[in-house]
């Protein structure tokens, strides 16, 4: 990697933080500039715009919570410790983030809403990656015979995913883990009685 990129790759990593925990309109180009050491002309050398630099540390972020995942689900074969492996690593995010500041998918999805229409759009596609994973492995477990034929992937993945999103905002918001151990008490009883 040529100094330039990891310069560039720096940057993102930086950007990425500072925007998880300020938001992408509450950081400005000074904030950046802050965390990255780096003048203006610095950052827009490797940037055309803050809204490219935001888009790409979103990717990052995504990435680092990707990770989590795949790690997880390495070594699962069947389809509910799969599931359950997932909501115990999204659990782990209340206390122990990815990237500081909490769920990026969550933080991003709220900011984003109205205010930034690429934004919005790179965090719905997450999210449907997100949700298409979940679903993925209910089709599985049912073509393997792991769970029932008349579940509905779609509505399994959208309460899992709602659940967590939730808990983790309520724990944030109210510095209390209870709200996500709840959660993952609730929807690993729903996997293990209804699944």
């Amino acid at each position: 990697m040529s100094k330039g990129e990891e310069t560039k790759a720096r940057i993102i990593q930086q950007a990425a933080e500072l925007f998880n925990q300020q938001g992408y309109a509450g950081a400005s180009i000074s904030d950046i500039m802050r965390v990255t050491g780096l003048k203006k002309g610095g950052i827009y050398n490797h940037f055309p715009s803050k809204d490219e630099l935001a888009l790409q540390a979103f990717d990052y972020a995504i990435a680092c919570v990707s990770k989590h995942y795949r790690l997880a689900l390495r070594n699962q074969r069947h389809a509910i410790p799969r599931l359950k492996a997932m909501i115990e690593v999204f659990s782990s995010f209340v206390d122990n983030p990815p990237i500081p500041g909490g769920c990026p998918l969550l933080n991003t999805a709220v900011e984003s809403d109205d205010a930034h229409p690429a934004l919005r759009e790179r965090t719905q596609q997450a999210m449907t990656a997100w949700l298409n994973l979940i679903r993925r492995i209910i089709e599985t477990g049912i073509t393997k015979g792991e769970i029932p034929p008349g579940v509905n992937p779609d509505e399994i993945a959208s309460i899992i995913t709602a659940t967590l999103e939730g808990a983790i905002m309520m724990s944030k918001l109210y510095g209390d883990s209870v709200y996500m151990q709840r959660a993952v008490k609730h929807l690993n009883q729903y996997i293990e009685f209804h699944l």
